[in-house]
Order: structure tokens, then sequence, then C-alpha cells
């Protein structure tokens, strides 16, 4: 019991601390880009970064409603993909973490931050100062369009999650394989016995 809430303390400070750097990461780069174009570019890159949120809790999801049997042949195979699909599923919860706490939570985060830049440029473009009546209203109803696309984007992105977990978990796993493979790059934790053993 000791040993697993060590553990669990272990993987809960990484998180936090990937969360803390990625985000100051993201912010830094949003701001950066937003501050540089016009608004319509910059409404378009706060829908992105709400996409870049909604895929990954879709894949968080997958990971945990996907089964590791049908990738089991094609790892004997050797098909490319398939043995990453097995490690998600077997971390399934720290993936989701991963992506559902991290990934999702700073898109929603960063996504908040960019509109209030994206209000201020459009703002400022029908003479609105900052208070304002008309700035508050562009602030409501685009705050209200980007949770509302959010929300509705990873309800949707649960339905596929669930319905289509194995061919969303296969593409995260040959993603991931061209990833570790051309990049040199370690993704997934792979404990050499276990992953010599899925077949």
């Amino acid at each position: 019991m000791k040993s697993q809430i060590k553990r669990s303390m272990k993987f809960s400070l990484t998180i936090a601390v990937i969360t803390f750097v990625l985000a100051a990461i993201f912010s830094i780069i949003s701001s950066s880009i937003l501050s540089d174009v016009i608004w319509i570019i910059g409404l378009l890159i706060v829908l992105v970064i709400v996409l870049i949120g909604v895929v990954f809790d879709m894949l968080g999801i997958a990971s945990t409603a996907a089964s590791e049997q049908p990738f089991h042949a094609m790892a004997a195979e050797k098909v490319p993909g398939a043995k990453e699909a097995v490690i998600i599923i077997r971390n399934a919860d720290k993936f989701a973490s991963f992506c559902n706490d991290v990934i999702g939570d700073i898109s929603g985060i960063v996504s908040g931050t960019a509109s209030a830049i994206v209000v201020l440029q459009i703002a400022e473009l029908f003479g609105q100062g900052e208070g304002s009546t008309g700035q508050i209203t562009l602030s409501v109803v685009l705050t209200s369009v980007v949770a509302a696309i959010t929300v509705g984007g990873k309800a949707l992105g649960k339905y596929f999650a669930i319905n289509a977990s194995t061919n969303i978990i296969f593409f995260a796993g040959k993603t991931i394989s061209i990833i570790e493979r051309r990049l040199k790059i370690k993704v997934l934790p792979k404990n050499e016995k276990q992953y010599n053993k899925i077949k």
C-alpha cells in the first residue's frame, strides 16, 4: 500500500510539473502569436486550441474503453503501432490523466486567455475601450461560443471514444511509433520484459 501511495504521489508530482511547464510554454506562444495577427486569425487559433483539447480528451477516454486483445495478433505480426497500442491500454490511467487532465485542462485555460486577447482586438477595431459595454458584450458572447464548442466537441468525442476506441488507440499507437522511431524520442514507458512479451 505504501509503495502504491509513493508511486501515485510521484506520478502526481510529475504531472503537476509537466502541466506547469506546458501551460507556461503554450501561454507564451499563444500570447506572442495572437499579439501579432489580426483578430480573424486569432479566432482560428482559439478554435485550434479548443480542437486540441477535444482530441486529447477523446484519446484519454478511448484508452480506458479499449481492449488490448485485438492488438495481440497485430503485435505478433509486427504491425507498426500495435505494441504501442497495447502499452497505452495497459497504462490507461496515466495516459488518460495526461491527455484529459494535462493537455485537456491546459487547452481550456489557454483558449480562455486567447479568447480575451481576441476580444480586445475586436473591441479596439470597433472603437470600444476596455471595460466598455461593447467589450463586455463581446467577451460574454465569445466566451459562451468557445464554451459551447468545447463542451459539444467533447460530448461528440466521448461518443467516438467509446464506440471506436480500437481504431482511435491504433491510430495513436501508430503515431507514437513513428515519433519514437524517427525522432528517437521516448513517449511511452516501456518495461522491456513486458514489451517483448506482447504478442
